[in-house]
């Protein structure tokens, strides 16, 4: 039998292949980084093409860097940055636009447009457990077939093909104009606002509403299952066999697989995910009620999602546009040259706020400086800015789910900084839990992959590979978590209606 497990992970920044072996350890890694192109202020975009030649490069370099043959490989997975949009054609393969992502806000206007209705942003929530946000692909594809020549006209007559990443990868890697399979799975669906969560399926009301043409969208699959074989030279063959959003890839591959289990993948920006079993859960404080995972042929499980836009990104800037840190990991040794934020907090509103506050016209601030304040206290307020805002959807989270967490397991790059885990832990006054492998997205990718062809064959088996690292303990007195907390509320509300 086939000795590892492959995961593609089509991310914000950069695509990876990871190949891991049966006890969820690391054996191979392939990166490579694409560009972020920002034509006007807002407008954040992809090259589609680039990224699938990235994704071959990475697919062969994991492979040769291990040293390990095509039939050494059960199964490859796929997990993909979700929400963003690409459109592309049948015939040709060649994207008509550049991808739109995630964090685009080009379709604020057309939020605006939409909300104009008795249930406002809720609009559609009934249905898709969103609501009307710059975030989701249902808008940004309205955009693209309102903006782009000859775009409508393709999907009407069925040549333009929508994806997010996972569906483009996946096309491209089954054989794109030859035999390449259009889908899509439940989870990457039920972020794009035009799959209903209870049917499963795209919503005739929906697509009218948005105006799109139904012969464009790719078929709903489950996320664990075996729907084609890769037909290009890199891993022929080899069964595609599972396909997650990154963030339910990260619940899964950190064995979520109870009720009121959580995760939080620290990345570009931050995800919480609580896992509320076949309960599909309305959130009435600002959270997101989204598909967890389907394996198979079992029901469906859902979960609660708190979305924060800017995290590690808020790292990245002040190293690249302030020059304050050199590189990114440099940013724990500034923050520990002070013993506190010095009264400075920063709300990094880039492009609004999302969970809970859901306010896109906020924009960044920093409140509270002095004098005093010195770049390693800004340093320390970026880190914390990353913890206050995982508090905000924790606390809206247990609310809902009416389940008090008893720990937080978390993923991410960020979770390396052990400045920020211990500031989590103190804010959440709950221990924080750091797996031994933290590379928890393509490892849930891999995991539903290799369910689907017996390489694993329960999720008790998934369940042995997850190891702790370390477990942060809370070390705040009530009190002054309490005075931290009021001052990042105040300076939330700073963020709020800079654009009306």
């Amino acid at each position: 039998m086939a000795s590892y497990i492959a995961a593609i992970d089509q991310g914000t920044t950069s695509t990876r292949c990871i190949i891991f072996d049966r006890q969820g350890n690391i054996v191979s890694v392939g990166q490579k980084e694409h560009k972020q192109i920002y034509p006007q202020p807002g407008w954040v975009e992809h090259d589609p093409d680039e990224i699938w030649q990235n994704t071959l490069e990475v697919v062969a370099l994991s492979r040769i860097n291990a040293r390990i043959q095509t039939s050494d490989i059960a199964a490859i997975g796929i997990t993909n940055q979700r929400e963003t949009t690409v459109v592309w054609n049948r015939r040709t393969g060649k994207p008509y636009y550049n991808a739109l992502v995630w964090q685009d806000t080009r379709t604020g206007d057309l939020v605006n447009q939409f909300a104009q209705h008795e249930l406002g942003q809720d609009r559609f929530r009934e249905k898709t457990g969103l609501p009307l946000a710059t975030y989701f692909s249902s808008l940004k594809l309205k955009w693209l077939l309102d903006n782009v020549p000859e775009l409508r006209e393709d999907a009407e007559r069925g040549y333009a093909l929508f994806g997010t990443m996972d569906t483009f990868v996946m096309w491209h890697l089954t054989g794109g104009r030859y035999n390449g399979q259009h889908l899509t799975d439940v989870t990457n669906a039920s972020r794009t606002q035009l799959m209903n969560l209870k049917t499963l399926d795209w919503d005739d009301e929906l697509l009218e509403a948005f105006d799109i043409p139904r012969a464009m969208l790719p078929k709903i699959r489950p996320s664990s299952e075996v729907y084609g074989t890769v037909a290009s030279e890199v891993m022929p063959g080899v069964p595609v066999a599972g396909i997650l959003g990154d963030q339910q890839a990260a619940l899964v591959g950190q064995t979520c697989f109870e009720p009121g289990q959580a995760k939080n993948t620290y990345g570009t920006g931050c995800f919480l995910l609580m896992n509320t079993g076949t309960t599909l859960r309305k959130s009435t404080c600002g959270l997101l009620t989204t598909v967890a995972y389907q394996f198979g042929n079992q029901p469906v499980n859902y979960a609660l999602e708190g979305s924060v836009a800017i995290t590690g990104a808020l790292v990245q800037w002040l190293r690249d546009n302030l020059g304050i840190i050199e590189k990114s990991s440099d940013i724990e040794s500034l923050a520990l040259t002070v013993e506190d934020n010095g009264g400075a907090y920063f709300v990094p509103a880039f492009s609004g706020l999302y969970a809970p506050y859901w306010k896109a016209d906020a924009r960044g601030v920093v409140a509270g400086l002095t004098r005093f304040v010195n770049k390693g206290h800004i340093a320390r307020a970026v880190l914390e800015a990353t913890a206050y805002q995982t508090l905000d959807v924790v606390k809206a989270m247990e609310q809902d789910a009416d389940i008090q967490l008893s720990s937080l397991r978390v993923d991410g790059g960020m979770t390396i900084n052990e400045l920020l885990m211990q500031f989590q832990a103190n804010m959440l006054n709950t221990p924080v839990v750091r797996p031994k492998v933290t590379e928890t997205t393509a490892l849930g990718a891999a995991y539903a992959a290799g369910l689907a062809v017996g390489y694993w064959s329960s999720f008790d088996d998934l369940r042995q590979n997850w190891g702790i690292d370390h477990t942060f303990e809370p070390q705040l007195g009530e009190e002054d978590r309490n005075r931290l907390y009021r001052g990042w509320q105040k300076a939330v509300e700073r963020s709020f209606g800079w654009e009306s």
